[in-house]
């Protein structure tokens, strides 16, 4: 099989690897001084207020969770799908995920104010709240994507048993991502949240943006190790890339769709497709072209190496924005506390909320980031993640 017969090595430490590993190290450095700053002087230094509760850093937090199940599209494909294309890149691809969830909650963690107080929300569980789920979803999801990597690296083992491991991953990563969606489908408070379609649209979010992630990531390590990578194999990532990037354009036109068709929400779809600002903004000019139009045209139109490459970080790009606008766009909308009445002295309401990020919370969330990068390195130096060849040649000689 394909997998018996790769090779695969640790990365080695070349200069480019240092010097990419300080950077990295730099932004942990300035995101550990950002989490002290904030947790000596109190949130009242960002740009999170009363109505603005959930800020930049939980959209660095939620791209990234979302991401790591994408991450292992690649595993996916290879193990439960049986593309042998694809499996000299599981391992990573398993490693990539557990990392980049990792980062993730990493900044959710030192965002809370009190990060001492996660010790309650891990031996207290309310299973009426999603997000008492949420905690055992993802610590469930590093603990079998672990153990599905392990799996994939035992020698002499019937491959049945990585198909099995892959598939309750596979399982695993849809309830995951499910929950994460189901945060803002359930809160019926809020008009911009209040759908059901959010569970499957973060999930195609996911596909999207985790392989996307994945892509840039194993270009880079390849390119300070000097490994080749072929051509084709970068085209045909791409391709599936540019689907998930329409599936994505696909339910965002669904849900505001749905959105304009139930009379509550018209407000809501003024303010983010018309009358919004910078949600408007970073709608359709980066959400929607920037990050969804552009890259689909690059890698059906014009399929490369560079039109792959491209596309991954415009993806990339366009996902935070939309995330930016689901997240806070939501918040700012204002609430209708008592529907039906016009309230004529209140607190904000009727307004729509400011908000302006800090130089804290953008440092935080690039943190999370590069903890994220630097874990996916670290692992790829201790372990034979990554395959020494992945030239069209060699896969096609194998497959």
């Amino acid at each position: 099989m394909a997998m018996e017969q790769t090779i695969y090595r640790e990365l080695k430490a070349t200069p480019g690897v240092w010097q990419v590993a300080a950077l990295l190290l730099a932004f942990l450095a300035a995101a550990g001084g950002a989490w002290f700053y904030m947790e000596h002087h109190g949130h009242a230094v960002t740009g999170m207020n009363n109505q603005i509760v959930w800020g930049l850093p939980h959209v660095f937090a939620i791209f990234l969770i979302v991401a790591a199940s994408g991450a292992l599209n690649v595993a996916s494909i290879a193990s439960v799908f049986g593309e042998k294309a694809y499996k000299p890149m599981a391992r990573f691809s398993s490693l990539l995920a557990i990392t980049l969830l990792v980062g993730g909650l990493a900044v959710v963690v030192l965002d809370l104010g009190r990060a001492d107080r996660l010790i309650v929300a891990m031996t207290t569980y309310n299973f009426t709240s999603i997000f008492a789920w949420n905690v055992l979803l993802y610590n469930g999801f590093i603990v079998v994507v672990a153990v599905y990597l392990v799996l994939q690296m035992m020698r002499r083992l019937d491959y049945k048993w990585v198909r099995l491991g892959g598939l309750v991953a596979f399982l695993w990563r849809l309830a995951l991502t499910t929950g994460t969606g189901s945060i803002f489908g359930w809160l019926v408070a809020r008009p911009g949240y209040d759908a059901a379609i959010m569970a499957p649209m973060f999930i195609i979010m996911s596909f999207s943006f985790g392989l996307a992630m994945f892509i840039l990531v194993l270009v880079t390590l390849f390119k300070l190790n000097d490994r080749p990578i072929g051509d084709e194999l970068l085209k045909r990532l791409g391709r599936l890339l540019g689907v998930f990037a329409a599936a994505v354009v696909y339910f965002a036109i669904v849900f505001h769709l749905s959105n304009l068709y139930a009379t509550e929400h018209g407000a809501y779809e003024r303010f983010i497709l018309l009358n919004g600002g910078i949600y408007t903004l970073l709608f359709w000019g980066v959400q929607i072209v920037l990050g969804g139009l552009i890259p689909i045209a690059l890698v059906f139109l014009n399929p490369s190496r560079s039109s792959t490459l491209l596309a991954s970080i415009l993806v990339v790009i366009g996902g935070f924005a939309q995330v930016y606008v689901i997240v806070i766009g939501g918040q700012a909308f204002p609430l209708e506390i008592f529907p039906g009445y016009e309230v004529l002295e209140g607190f904000h309401e009727g307004v729509v909320n400011p908000y302006t990020p800090s130089i804290w919370e953008l440092m935080l969330g690039l943190g999370g980031v590069a903890l994220a990068l630097f874990a996916a390195g670290l692992g790829a130096k201790v372990l034979r993640v990554l395959p020494t060849n992945l030239s069209d040649a060699n896969l096609a000689a194998k497959g």
